[in-house]
Formats: C-alpha cells, sequence, structure tokens
C-alpha cells in the first residue's frame, strides 16, 4: 500500500509532558518519518482547564484514514481521555490533514477547521510544513500562518522527546 503525509496536532492539559511524551511514543510505533514541531504552550479553548502543551506531528501512514482515527482514539483512551473522573485533557489527537483530502469522511471533516481557528494548531503545522499548501485555501501553511488575524497568545516551552529538543528557536 502507498504512504500518505499525515498532520496531527496533539495536546494536553493534564501532566502534559507525560502524556504527549506517551502519544508520541505510541504514533512512533506504527507511523514513519515522523516529524515534530515545536511545543507550545497555549490558554485553552472552548473549555475551561488548565493551559495547554500542543504540537503538530507530520509522519507517512500506510493506514487508511478510518483505520488512523480509530488507532488515535485508543492512544487517547490509553491516556485516560475517556475516563468519567478525569479532570481536563490528559491527551488530545486530531488529523489535521491526512495527504490533500478535502471533504467529510464518515465525520471526519478535512482539513480540520482549528487549522484556521487556532494559533496552537497553526504555528507549530507553518513550522514544521511551510511549504505545504492548505487542501482549503490553496496556500502555503507559512502564508496562511503569516496572514492570520487570529487572537491567541502562544509561548514556546522547553520539551524533550527521547533525546530530540522541541523547542522553538
Amino acid at each position: 500500500m502507498s504512504l500518505t503525509r499525515i498532520y496531527l496536532g496533539l495536546g494536553s492539559n493534564i501532566d502534559r509532558e507525560a502524556h504527549l511524551c506517551a502519544g508520541l511514543d505510541a504514533l512512533a510505533g506504527f507511523v514513519q518519518d515522523m516529524h515534530c514541531s515545536a511545543v507550545f504552550e497555549s490558554q485553552p479553548v472552548g473549555i475551561k482547564s488548565g493551559p495547554f502543551f500542543n504540537l503538530v506531528v507530520s509522519a507517512l501512514t500506510d493506514l487508511p484514514l478510518t483505520e488512523l482515527d480509530r488507532r488515535l482514539k485508543f492512544i487517547e483512551a490509553d491516556n485516560g481521555r475517556y475516563a468519567p473522573e478525569r479532570k481536563g485533557l490528559p491527551l488530545d489527537i486530531d488529523v489535521l490533514m491526512y495527504g490533500d483530502l478535502a471533504g467529510n469522511f464518515d465525520g471526519l471533516v478535512l482539513p480540520r477547521a482549528e487549522i484556521l481557528k487556532n494559533a496552537f494548531v497553526l504555528w507549530p503545522l507553518a513550522l514544521i510544513a511551510p511549504d505545504v499548501l492548505h487542501p482549503g485555501v490553496g496556500k502555503p501553511m507559512a502564508q496562511v500562518w503569516a496572514e492570520a488575524q487570529i487572537d491567541q497568545v502562544l509561548a514556546p516551552v522547553p520539551f524533550q522527546w527521547r533525546g530530540q529538543q522541541l523547542t522553538y528557536i
């Protein structure tokens, strides 16, 4: 089967470093050519909670979109995402883009709308894939970020995963 370039958004606001590292470890077990953006701290959007750590991952996969999404839900569940007693969001992993697909795929809308709405998605995506065209807008991600009018503050944070610095310089 052929490989598809994917972009995933990861976020956590509970034991943030541990959950992001656990998510990255799980992803590394079934994707190829994985690259991580810098990690940023952001205030929550749409929920009342503490601040989040967010990053974007670029990788290649041979999984169909529905199977990829299913595996991501399992990783989230393994990290307590769906536990009834949880307070906050231990781990959230969203498919931002799957190749150049655009549309509704069994309820999964791609490219994910949050790319254009949230700085904690768009800035890391623009850093890791500056020349990649947004499938809906048709502009490179770096240009989309440069033109964005998003009123959110992000703070780069020191972060390390498997000896790799994921820190914005």
